[in-house]
């Protein structure tokens, strides 16, 4: 009986349309980060054998994928949820949310951990960890504790808030989202929301645009400092809630080849070259800025457009391949690029050139781990969570 009910209830929650078109976009943007890391390989060997400047210089603004990604987040869950919680506790949101994004969280955990293992637990300083320490480390980031500078179980020494898979940084931040959401708010009305938003994006574009981190870019709240922790809060909260203002304001209009467009959009934004500054303003961050706050509205605007009206029976198969895959590809392949890092800076490579073949390697076992993650494990994961919750 409980079963049965759980099913209508969980029948009862589905029953909204579903963007897939959206899904699409988030896979195309978790296949540019990929690519974006790969580049990221050649410009960490070259600072860490002190050849170069460290500086990506291909796909450079990709990391900002991730911005999209809460923009993304805001909008689906405000679409999804904002008018069941007559139907849903807190308690179910919550469970349904740790059901979608944790399993994958752990995998995520104890790949890194055989990554880490591989390279004999060696630090980017060529010290080692004890096998303890990562055995903490490993179960921290199982539970979503982040790892402060400095301690021991921050064990590859770089400073990443969860050591064992660096990218798990904005799970951390998209977990305190969702509190957010259903503690305080989805309620708000829509004007309120609005005036949140705007604040929110005063203090994103002071913080950003004034290069508060002295980065030069908008890539914070991988580490939990200060500057870390509070840049990566407004980094994800501005988004958020923009995301929410766009899904309770959206009124669909025909748009054809819209997952297309906004995909050629996405690569051409992330692939404009870094832009030198100097001054109050740093123009690096605040083209970042702009594409956060202008950019990717409208590309969420037209996604959700296009799925209403998009006809191609391909084209809504490559949005459901890549949406199935966006989130697995996103949280498991950055312990291959641990390993690839380390044989960059071993073989002392800065190129691609110099590496295609490894490269192209890395890039495909990355897609096939996250593809058997997915059908191996998240997925019977997840159906058997949702039943037996």
């Amino acid at each position: 009986m409980k079963n049965m009910t759980n099913m209508q209830h969980n029948t009862t929650l589905l029953a909204k349309p579903h963007y897939a078109l959206l899904d699409g976009l988030r896979g195309v943007a978790a296949i540019l980060v990929l690519f974006y890391h790969i580049f990221e390989g050649f410009a960490f060997a070259e600072a860490t054998n002190g050849v170069g400047s460290g500086v990506i210089t291909t796909l450079n603004h990709a990391h900002i994928a991730v911005d999209f990604f809460f923009i993304l987040s805001g909008f689906v869950i405000s679409y999804a949820y904002d008018n069941r919680w007559g139907q849903m506790t807190m308690g179910q949101f919550f469970k349904r949310r740790l059901i979608r994004l944790h399993p994958m969280l752990v995998m995520g955990a104890v790949l890194g951990f055989v990554a880490f293992a591989l390279v004999g637990f060696e630090r980017w300083d060529a010290t080692t960890t004890s096998t303890s320490w990562v055995m903490i480390a490993l179960l921290l980031t199982m539970f979503m504790i982040p790892a402060v500078p400095g301690v021991p179980y921050e064990v590859r020494g770089n400073g990443e808030m969860f050591p064992l898979n660096g990218p798990a940084w904005s799970l951390f931040f998209e977990y305190i989202g969702n509190i957010l959401y259903a503690l305080f708010i989805r309620r708000l009305s829509t004007k309120m929301l609005a005036v949140l938003t705007i604040v929110l994006g005063v203090l994103h574009a002071w913080f950003f645009v004034g290069d508060v981190s002295g980065y030069g870019m908008m890539g914070v709240g991988w580490t939990i400092d200060e500057v870390n922790f509070w840049g990566g809060l407004l980094r994800m909260l501005f988004p958020f809630t923009l995301g929410m203002l766009i899904a309770r304001t959206f009124k669909p209009k025909k748009v054809r080849g819209a997952f297309w467009v906004c995909s050629l959009v996405l690569i051409a934004l992330f692939s404009v070259p870094y832009i030198e500054s100097e001054g109050a303003v740093n123009l690096n961050c605040l083209y970042e800025f702009a594409c956060v706050a202008f950019i990717f509205p409208v590309l969420v605007w037209l996604g959700a457009c296009g799925s209403t009206t998009e006809g191609s029976k391909a084209t809504h198969r490559i949005n459901k391949a890549l949406g199935d895959l966006s989130y697995p590809l996103y949280i498991v392949h950055y312990p291959i690029m641990y390993i690839f890092y380390a044989w960059l800076i071993d073989n002392e490579i800065y190129s691609l050139r110099q590496c295609l073949g490894v490269a192209t390697l890395v890039v495909l076992s990355s897609i096939l781990l996250a593809i058997l993650c997915l059908k191996l494990y998240d997925e019977p994961v997840r159906r058997w969570l949702s039943k037996n919750k």
